[in-house]
């Protein structure tokens, strides 16, 4: 299979990387970022866009995949409304737009979060965002696509935060992750990549998955 993943700079984009380069299944990764990342494979490919609202013109980059992983995504903090629908919403639309005009029977996974809100009309402005972005995306007709709702995630397999306090607790507290990953709302950060490449050999019924879920999906 060949598989576009977004976000692969940061820590969930990267451990879904891992996941699909160690999955004898895939066997090519388009990985759009801004700058490259510093991973060489024989399985990836890289994509520059400094301009995600120009996505559109890279379309032909893009068709003939049969999956995309979409899993970038910006902190709420210090933006407006307007600006993290933007980033959050604007942008995740030009990219399903683009690959459902391009490759209509692809499967596309996105990472939204725990609390996403899929009424759109709840008090969180973050939540109500990303349930108006989860509500594009399965409704707009691919072959099969799927939202993840993450919480707390445990870094696995070397993968960091690009939050420099955040790896700093990781260090403190992974003594007792396995303490932590018993936890409803927290999963490893390689559940998610292997639950994505699961769904795609068996699709499922359920079209959003909560943590627990997620962690069910990827060991089985």
């Amino acid at each position: 299979m060949k598989i576009i993943i977004t976000g692969a700079s940061g820590m969930v984009g990267h451990a879904v990387l891992i996941e699909c380069l160690e999955a004898t299944i895939v066997k090519e990764v388009l990985l759009i970022n801004r700058r490259p990342i510093e991973l060489h494979h024989p399985k990836i490919k890289e994509l520059l866009v400094a301009d995600f609202e120009q996505i559109p013109s890279h379309a032909q980059n893009l068709a003939g995949y049969d999956a995309c992983f979409h899993c970038m995504g910006v902190s709420v903090m210090g933006l407006s409304e307007e600006a993290y629908t933007k980033m959050t919403f604007g942008y995740s639309k030009i990219l399903f737009d683009t690959l459902y005009k391009s490759t209509p029977g692809m499967i596309v996974t996105y990472i939204s979060g725990v609390g996403t809100d899929s009424s759109e009309k709840g008090n969180s402005m973050w939540a109500r965002v990303k349930g108006k972005t989860e509500n594009y995306l399965l409704h707009l007709g691919f072959k099969d696509a799927y939202a993840f709702r993450p919480g707390i995630i445990l870094p696995e397999k070397g993968v960091k935060s690009k939050t420099g306090w955040y790896n700093t607790l990781y260090v403190l507290f992974r003594p007792i992750f396995p303490l932590f990953k018993r936890m409803k709302n927290t999963i490893g950060s390689s559940d998610l990549g292997k639950a994505m490449l699961l769904l795609l050999k068996s699709p499922n019924e359920k079209k959003v998955f909560e943590p627990y879920q997620i962690k069910q999906l990827a060991n089985k």
